[in-house]
């Protein structure tokens, strides 16, 4: 008798899953590929599946394929609580499947290393082979070949995968349908739930896209300096403006990690005890570095999970469970992992694929109660922007970008460039540009907020896009000499006229919300202004003056 983990527990099916299953039940496919949104739910679609084949003795075994050594451990407690044991710490060295299980978990690499030991264990009883995240099997060709000679021969074969995703001609994965899409070839789902369907459902959080921009400074292979803003200039200028914002040396990235850190602080005073933020980076030396800032400019260690380290899985697993505000990763984070509490993202990479953005923002849109919303803090760059303008085409909505030439930007590309021998970034500040929500780009001109401002960050849906706009505006300045007080070496002096026009704008908005709620004229509130910090009207007064202005407003508004 085959042993279970303990009493299974009984899923909820949402109605995408009981579709599926249906689907799946009238058509008694051997090749299965479900493309379902992050958060949604397909781990459990997948179990439940798994666990009627097995009751119908369709199939006798169960073997889970996925891209990490952590998920293993994730699926096999996903189906002990469905009562289905699944050994997660079978090795190639061990041949056959052990005794008491109903299956395995493996890793692709480990498929790869040794495909024809899990050809055998297929082949040894009838076999369902579950391939999450099958689009990691085009990682490498070795991961694909494996494949096909692993499983080539099993009874079922379900392809689960978060998006749709394209692969080059030449490299298709095994066991995927496709249809030609120029140089390309795109996947053909069986059975897709798209994130507008999981959010007209409730599944999944909606998203509120924070966009900074900032002057990014750096010198050329020659030794010339250059300056820009992100999200302008030439394709040229914006790939170096935006790998120079992205430099643990300059005041962007700290400033970025602050407002997270802000965000997720507000999120916990308001009633989500556990909130947390994911500080998403391009590669492990540059997480260590911005583990390092957001200790500085957050007061508390973050909890930092790289691949590399032998204890990674354990690290992921405390911070799931535990109550550390922020962790910084790599790609480990960005796919099927589950992590509930996480509510907001930082999205300080260069990754510019839809595949890797789906991914990564679905860390954060699992739905756990009603009127929560996910919020994802990025660069102000067209690849990033258009990225996120397609999440949001999901509430049939489109952002207007600024139409560029034909040479700009590729939104393919995976990375940014390489910027040429002798490129140094030198720094970078940033500013907050706009919240990109309903497929509008709002920014915060002109706007007024109520006496619940305050709260923008807790229970979301007590604050609209527009307030939201206002209040992350106003709070930019403050934020920007907070990051200031942390960088030894980048005094915070006003370089530029824009720092200076920055503050004067945002007392210019926090006089429109003063007024709005008293009823007063902006003008008599600048005159008591002027009363409590002296000095000539802010139209031309200093920096020194706006920035205690500013300070004092603050005071008022929030």
């Amino acid at each position: 008798m085959t042993a279970l983990a303990h009493a299974p527990e009984t899923p909820y099916l949402r109605h995408w899953q009981v579709r599926a299953l249906q689907q799946y039940a009238e058509a008694q496919p051997r090749d299965f590929l479900v493309t379902a949104t992050p958060g949604s739910g397909k781990t459990t679609f997948a179990l439940t599946l798994a666990g009627r084949l097995l009751a119908q003795r369709i199939v006798h075994r169960v073997i889970v394929v996925v891209p990490t050594d952590h998920l293993r451990g994730q699926w096999a407690d996903a189906a002990s609580r469905l009562g289905l044991w699944l050994d997660p710490d079978l090795p190639n060295s061990v041949g056959p499947v052990r005794e008491g299980t109903q299956g395995y978990v493996a890793t692709y690499a480990q498929v790869a290393t040794k495909p024809m030991l899990h050809r055998n264990r297929a082949e040894a009883r009838p076999s369902l082979v579950i391939m999450d995240e099958i689009h990691h099997a085009g990682d490498g060709l070795t991961w694909g070949d494996g494949l096909r000679e692993a499983f080539d021969t099993a009874k079922r074969r379900l392809g689960l995968s978060g998006t749709p995703f394209r692969t080059k001609a030449d490299e298709r994965i095994p066991f995927v349908s496709y249809e030609e899409d120029g140089d390309e070839v795109r996947s053909i789902a069986d059975f897709s739930y798209s994130y507008g369907d999981a959010l007209a459902d409730g599944v999944v959080r909606p998203v509120v896209f924070a966009a900074y921009t900032g002057t990014s400074r750096w010198l050329n292979d020659a030794g010339e300096a250059f300056a820009a803003m992100l999200g302008s200039g030439t394709k040229k200028d914006e790939d170096k403006a935006w790998r120079t914002a992205l430099s643990p040396t300059g005041r962007w990235v700290p400033h970025v990690i602050a407002a997270v850190d802000e965000r997720v602080r507000a999120q916990r005073a308001a009633g989500i005890d556990d909130a947390a933020g994911i500080i998403l980076a391009n590669d492990q030396e540059t997480a260590r570095a911005y583990a390092a800032i957001a200790a500085r400019v957050t007061g508390e260690e973050p909890a930092v999970v790289l691949s590399e380290d032998a204890d990674a899985s354990q690290r992921l697993s405390a911070f799931t469970q535990g109550r550390t505000r922020l962790v910084v990763c790599v790609r480990m984070i960005s796919e099927g992992v589950d992590i509930p509490r996480a509510t907001t993202l930082g999205y300080l990479c260069s990754a510019r694929t839809p595949l890797f953005f789906a991914q990564a923002v679905g860390r954060v849109v699992r739905a756990r109660g009603a009127q929560e919303t996910a919020s994802v803090y990025l660069p102000a760059v067209r690849p990033l922007l258009e990225l996120a303008a397609q999440m949001e085409s999901a509430r049939n909505a489109v952002v207007r970008v600024t139409a560029r030439d034909d040479h700009d930007l590729d939104p393919d590309l995976e990375r940014i460039p390489g910027s040429g021998e002798g490129f140094t970034a030198l720094d970078a500040d940033a500013q907050f540009a706009h919240v990109l929500t309903a497929g509008r780009a709002i920014t915060a001109e002109s706007l007024s907020l109520d006496e619940d401002a305050a709260d923008y960050l807790g229970l979301p849906g007590l604050l609209s896009p527009e307030d939201m706009a206002t209040v992350l505006a106003a709070r930019d300045v403050k934020l920007r000499r907070q990051v200031a007080e942390f960088a030894d070496d980048v005094p915070f002096t006003p370089t530029t006229w824009r720092d200076t026009q920055e503050v004067r704008k945002d007392i210019h908005r926090m006089v429109s919300v003063l007024a709005a709620r008293s009823g007063k004229p902006h003008g008599q509130i600048h005159a008591e202004l002027r009363q409590v910090i002296p000095g000539p009207p802010t139209a031309v007064a200093d920096y020194d003056t706006l920035v205690a202005r500013h300070d004092h407003l603050m005071t008022l508004v929030v």
